[in-house]
């Protein structure tokens, strides 16, 4: 398959061709990791206290050796392996198993996320659930698609409607932004613990309406960004900046955005930021 060809933008076709090969390499790489799943896979933590196994070093090594055929000029960022430049804007950006503490917990809402960017905008995005067979993916002016079939935001605009979703309160520690993610679950119909990408194709398949997010690489945000916003959401900092480059995460409907903010700013008049 060659590389998308172009200047500082991409045509439609060349995002198509991108995106048709992140759906395929994504569940390739998830059926790769179908394999060690529920195994009794051991695991090793990394630096940060993350935990990693064989699943999430062999899909991404199957990811760029699927890459460097098809797209040898691009570069690609992985969680696993790091940054390995190219000589085109086109940039791959991976995380082989979003979701490493639900894999090794045998919980099957992990993920595999791939993204595309070209001249720094981030293009499509890609993700994978193995366990549960099911695909979202987006492309810039190609909408979002789960499963072959068309995906929207839901239409909810009150927050006593909302079901919002995080990785869990402890996240979120004891100051400030705990007192407003708990603010923000008394608005709401419902809070879930469904965490990490899983969470966001839900958003973006209408099946909740706000993610709340912390700690987060851009391998994590990449394939999410274009996903959430391709779907009419929003994705943004805990300010309302909308960006992908942010390791703070508030994502929403789009709708219920301004309610979001209300409630996590709440005691705080006058202040532009949050915290």
């Amino acid at each position: 398959m060659p590389a998308p060809h172009g200047g500082r933008t991409l045509e439609l076709a060349a995002i198509r061709e991108a995106l048709e090969f992140a759906v395929e390499a994504a569940q390739l790489a998830g059926a790769f990791t179908l394999g060690y799943f529920n195994t009794g896979t051991p695991h090793e933590l990394k630096a940060d206290r993350s935990p990693v196994t064989a699943a999430d070093r062999g899909s991404e090594e199957l990811l760029r050796r699927r890459i460097a055929r098809a797209f040898p000029d691009d570069g690609v960022l992985g969680e696993e392996f790091g940054e390995t430049p190219g000589r085109s804007p086109g940039r791959w950006i991976l995380d082989p198993i979003d979701g490493t503490f639900s894999f090794i917990s045998g919980v099957p809402l992990y993920s595999v996320l791939v993204a595309y960017e070209w001249a720094g905008e981030l293009v499509a995005g890609v993700i994978h659930m193995p366990a549960l067979h099911e695909t979202v993916w987006a492309g810039r002016g190609l909408g979002v698609w789960w499963n072959g079939r068309r995906a929207r935001v839901s239409e909810a605009n009150d927050l006593a409607e909302a079901r919002v979703l995080s990785c869990g309160s402890k996240m979120f520690g004891t100051g400030d932004k705990k007192s407003g993610f708990d603010r923000l679950v008394r608005a709401c119909r419902a809070d879930r613990s469904w965490c990490d990408a899983y969470a966001y194709a839900l958003l973006a398949t209408g099946r909740a309406e706000v993610v709340l997010d912390l700690s987060l690489s851009l391998w994590d945000t990449a394939a999410l960004y274009p996903v959430v916003t391709e779907a009419g959401g929003t994705f943004t900092d805990w300010s309302g900046h909308t960006t992908p480059h942010t390791s703070e995460v508030i994502a929403t409907n789009g709708k219920l955005l301004p309610a979001v903010l209300a409630e996590l700013r709440a005691g705080k008049p006058g202040t532009h930021d949050l915290f």
